[in-house]
């Protein structure tokens, strides 16, 4: 299998941009597969808008090496090429020192060649120091090319190709000159695809810009990649069709899903009901609801003055219904959502309100347990993350859904609250982490 990562020198160096760009321009020509290193929803479904195909994500910590293995087979069963764009700096994971988290590892796992994106702004012969160091740090990473971002004129373009190319002995696949456009962010990161109404558009703007990378080089370098047979087995555990059914809101408000904990409630034998609250949309008659993440905050308004879809919530947790939510999903089953000077109501699942912050409240990957009071997951050790800015209050007491070892959740030490059968967690969960997930979650839908 052809596959090639696109990683950079740090944040901010325009992966993104550059790694969907590429995956437009190859999907004219190949079925291409795109996947990105680490815990994202935003950036993946870039990916999708350019590719059609679902962007699976390959992190080290939450996955294990076997599980990595697979989910890479089997998505790229059907493609000719796998971009893989990576995460922060190539290096930089869970700990100053290792490699549990970064893009190097998922480089070494999947014997992948790697091209990276230097920001070469005002850069001539540094960029080639860069590029040199990168390579020396650990020789096992086989950087097979280098793309110049926020080059500005062909003179600044030819030094720093010659500077990169003759002093790190490094080919040099595109040199990107500096532009005005670029990928609109908020707080968690790029604005999300389906708030986007220029989809094809900004589609389009980013294989603009990955129009002066040489694609034939880049394909060149994804033949460079170790020789691997990768296993191709269904990755999810199979239930029987029960007609349950699983209700799942994905609009612009909530869109922060793993491929995968979708996939697997339908291999559980759940049928899955997807709606837009933001739209309108009423709570589905369903058996249980999963509520994701996303930007509940900026879209308070829709949410609140949604009563079908509020007190349908409400009425679904009262009635003993299986509801579970993530983040966004944590504040929508609160009294209130602050934000910006602004307060709407919500649900009011549970005793207190969300307020959404300046100051990050949780950023980090997550080491959590589940508690005897935890009806879906009772004992099991799970690996996850979280990133949110809200926080609750008052602080409730609980019963508490996970003892947090690492992480922040609620209050440091616990996470989702818990009100009948329905489950509110800052926690982030990936079904191929707990691969219980599915399963047990249509299980306790059926009860």
């Amino acid at each position: 299998m052809r596959r090639v990562i696109i990683a950079g020198a740090g944040s901010g160096v325009g992966k993104t941009t550059i790694a969907t760009g590429v995956m437009a321009l190859l999907s004219k020509r190949y079925r291409v597969q795109g996947f990105k290193v680490g815990p994202d929803f935003i950036d993946p479904a870039y990916h999708a808008a350019a590719t059609g195909r679902p962007s699976r994500n390959l992190d080290s910590f939450m996955l294990d090496r076997d599980t990595i293995l697979n989910i890479f087979g089997w998505s790229t069963r059907d493609a000719d090429i796998a971009i893989i764009e990576g995460v922060r700096g190539l290096y930089d994971g869970l700990t100053p020192t290792g490699d549990t988290g970064s893009t190097a590892e998922i480089a070494k796992i999947l014997g992948a060649p790697v091209v990276l994106v230097v920001n070469a702004r005002s850069l001539a012969k540094s960029a080639a120091a860069h590029v040199l160091g990168f390579k020396m740090l650990d020789k096992s990473i086989r950087i097979e090319g280098v793309i110049l971002n926020q080059v500005s004129g062909e003179r600044h373009r030819k030094k720093a190709i010659e500077a990169v190319e003759s002093l790190t002995k490094t080919e040099v696949i595109g040199a990107i000159e500096r532009r005005k456009e670029r990928l609109p962010e908020r707080h968690l990161g790029l604005v999300t695809m389906p708030e986007k109404k220029d989809a094809e558009a900004t589609i389009e703007m980013t294989a603009d810009i990955a129009s002066e990378i040489d694609l034939e080089r880049l394909i060149d370098i994804s033949e460079r990649a170790e020789p691997i047979d990768f296993p191709a087995e269904f990755p999810f555990r199979k239930g029987e069709n029960q007609g349950i059914k699983i209700g799942i809101p994905f609009d612009k408000a909530y869109s922060f899903y793993y491929p995968e904990n979708i996939e697997s409630i339908k291999a559980a034998g759940a049928k899955v009901v997807k709606f837009k609250p933001t739209e309108g949309d009423a709570l589905p008659d369903a058996d249980g609801y999963y509520i994701g993440g996303g930007y509940p905050e900026i879209f308070a308004e829709e949410i609140s003055s949604n009563r079908d879809f509020m007190e349908g919530l409400k009425s679904a947790a009262m009635e003993g219904k299986l509801i579970y939510g993530e983040c966004g999903g944590l504040m929508t089953f609160c009294k209130s959502v602050s934000y910006d000077g602004k307060r709407w109501n919500m649900a009011g699942i549970f005793d207190c309100d969300a307020e959404v912050t300046v100051e990050r409240q949780g950023l980090a990957y997550v080491n959590a347990t589940g508690t005897k009071h935890n009806f879906l997951f009772p004992g099991i050790r799970i690996r996850g993350h979280e990133f949110h800015y809200s926080r609750v209050s008052p602080i409730p007491q609980g019963p508490y859904a996970y003892s947090i070892e690492r992480g922040v959740g609620i209050d440091g030490k616990n996470d989702g609250l818990i009100k009948k059968r329905t489950i509110g967690a800052y926690l982030h969960q990936h079904a191929l982490s707990n691969k219980e997930w599915g399963i047990r979650t249509v299980q306790e839908a059926s009860r």
